[in-house]
């Protein structure tokens, strides 16, 4: 993984043809860990997404902090990340978005935008605006269901990352980020035998957990010894999955997943924290 510190940019995002862009699968997905969207619901959701899409390239500003965008990001490809930026010029990122994952609950409701949101990769992004949000209260009160829910899981999400990195080892605390990113990646269908696409980088993962980036490619390479993973060419494999779990005592209960399964067997794999 790479050792530089990334910066972001501000670069003008390019219209993407409605024709050319992905359906909002990776969205629906996710609501249907909440709610079950027929046909018909998935058509509403993806025509409202195609409204307004931007392509983005990589370590692009995609909200500003102090701005006041109107409408609500949703990720249709690519990841992105929130982040605040220290006036001695430390950043600290307080999100990771993957695809179909909704970047700024709160827009309609804030004067201007605390932090920004910028992308990690390329990526593909869908505005929400009112009139959008509006369409689907009032004619699909299933898909609008559901993404209440997602703001719940969202804001679940949040929580856990406060006790990830007020309670727990540099090791703890990067194998719950991991165990939880590959979860969130398996609710959308981006997740092959255990293998997804990892794009962040070591700076990414210091920014997230509050460490340095030295002492994140310390306890990344303890968790590589222990056997627990892969990270080669933006690719995570987790190859103990319940093991890398219990080292980051992940408990995947407040992504509120539909289909989740009871946890397996403890690991016989001995795990210093």
């Amino acid at each position: 993984m790479m050792l530089l510190e990334p910066s972001f940019v501000t670069a003008a995002m390019v219209d993407e043809p409605s024709g050319s862009l992905p359906t909002g699968s990776a969205l629906a997905r996710k609501l249907d860990h909440h709610v079950r969207l027929n046909g018909d619901e998935r058509a509403t959701l993806d025509r409202c997404l195609g409204r307004s899409v931007r392509r983005l390239a990589a370590r692009t500003a995609l909200v500003e902090e102090g701005s006041t965008p109107s409408e609500m990001q949703v990720l249709l490809s690519g990841w992105a990340c929130r982040y605040s930026q220290q006036p001695d010029g430390r950043r600290r990122i307080v999100a990771f978005y993957i695809p179909g994952d909704i970047c700024d609950f709160d827009v309609f409701l804030m004067t201007a935008i605390d932090q920004s949101i910028a992308s990690i990769g390329p990526a593909l992004v869908a505005g929400l605006d009112r009139g959008a949000i509006n369409e689907l209260a009032l004619t699909q009160p299933r898909t609008s269901q559901g993404l209440w829910w997602e703001s719940l899981v969202s804001a679940a999400i949040q929580r856990a990352w406060t006790i990830n990195v007020g309670h727990r080892s540099a090791k703890q605390r990067i194998a719950h980020l991991l165990c939880e990113l590959h979860t969130r990646l398996a609710m959308v269908g981006m997740v092959d035998g255990g293998s997804c696409d990892f794009p962040l980088t070591q700076a990414d993962i210091a920014d997230a957990c509050g460490l340095t980036s030295i002492h994140t490619n310390r306890a990344l390479q303890e968790i590589r010894t222990l056997g627990l993973i892969a990270l080669q060419d933006q690719r995570l494999d987790i190859l103990h999955e319940t093991a890398l779990a219990d080292l980051g005592r992940f408990n995947p209960a407040y992504l509120q997943i539909r289909s989740a399964q009871p946890p397996g067997p403890k690991s016989m794999i001995p795990i210093a924290v």
